[in-house]
């Protein structure tokens, strides 16, 4: 099997893709992307913006660029955006060549982290059983991930230790 090129965490907006992968990049030496960061830079406005003043299907194609773009690096740590995964064109490059984590929490959980976050332009519109909708639409394509991490009941330090074992396992078998 040939070695998977990046770590890539996807999962609903609040799971922690971006403070676990950086955490993690840290660890192993590795560079850390935050595609959504990325997005905002290079578009310098606000993903909330973004939405607001150019519409989702703007934002969705210019994720994908990026987001494929960052795909080529090699050897780093990548944290997706909560709907990037949706993508057909992501979701096959980041099944085919990279290794994939499902960052799983329940649903109060990450309803908890998200309700009422002005920075979530999806999420600052939805009722709680919108969001449910929402998190079990996503969870469909979230479950193709190589790997699922129950997050609940673990500490951030957990979490990492237990993304590295995995990581490192497949290094070995790879």
């Amino acid at each position: 099997m040939k070695s998977k090129e990046n770590i890539v965490f996807l999962g609903m907006m609040g799971s922690g893709k971006t403070s676990l992968g950086s955490m993690i990049s840290k660890k192993l030496k590795k560079d850390f992307f935050d595609t959504d960061k990325i997005i905002e830079e290079e578009l310098k406005s606000s993903i909330l913006d973004i939405f607001k003043n150019k519409g989702e299907s703007f934002f969705r194609e210019t994720e994908e660029k990026i987001t494929l773009k960052i795909l080529k690096y090699k050897n780093s740590v990548i944290s997706l955006g909560g709907g990037a995964f949706l993508n057909k064109k992501i979701r096959k490059e980041i099944l085919s060549n990279h290794l994939s984590f499902w960052l799983k929490w329940d649903n109060k959980t990450l309803i908890k982290r998200v309700k009422n976050s002005h920075k979530r332009p999806i999420a600052n519109k939805l009722s709680e059983s919108e969001l449910i909708d929402l998190i079990k639409k996503r969870s469909y394509f979230y479950s193709k991930a190589l790997y699922k991490v129950n997050c609940d009941n673990l500490t951030k330090n957990e979490l990492v230790q237990k993304i590295i074992n995995i990581y490192e396992a497949n290094k070995i078998n790879s």
